[in-house]
């Protein structure tokens, strides 16, 4: 009878400085100590963009969580101070997201979640069930 070792779990939960560029470094190192180098590149680029916007539309704190599941897939979530769910994290499959205008100087980010992610979602955090108040968690997945 074979035995089956589930994959390393682990779960990490920061709380970000106000710059969108502090998500980049922890997400390398993570990902680096538990050999997950083959989605570093796309988890730190979508992770930046996620916290990025939650920066220029919420302006309040930020927290990132990174999550290994037991079936090898990566969950990274961002929590932001506003509640408002944009597209394409609504209802999967969500509203998608249409590309921004050539020479624009931004609105990728969101598309390219939906663009590089397999999985993504997000939900209002209206009454505060973390303790947090209002605001909203965007995640997706990477691997597999």
């Amino acid at each position: 009878m074979a035995t089956v070792v589930p994959r390393d779990t682990w779960v990490y939960a920061l709380r970000l400085p106000h710059d969108p560029r502090a998500a980049r470094m922890p997400v390398r190192s993570v990902l680096d100590s538990h050999g997950r180098s083959e989605v570093l590149d796309a988890v730190q680029l979508l992770t930046s963009e996620l916290v990025t916007n939650a920066y220029l539309h919420a302006g309040g704190p930020v927290s990132l969580r990174l999550t290994a599941l037991a079936d090898g897939r990566l969950r990274v979530g961002v929590w932001g101070g506003h509640p408002r769910v944009p597209a394409p994290f609504g209802e999967p499959p969500g509203d998608r997201v249409p590309p921004a205008p050539a020479g624009a100087q931004g609105g990728r980010g969101r598309c390219l979640v939906q663009e590089y992610a397999p999985r993504w979602g997000g939900w209002s955090l209206e009454s505060g069930p973390l303790d947090r108040g209002a605001g909203k968690l965007l995640w997706f997945e990477a691997g597999l």
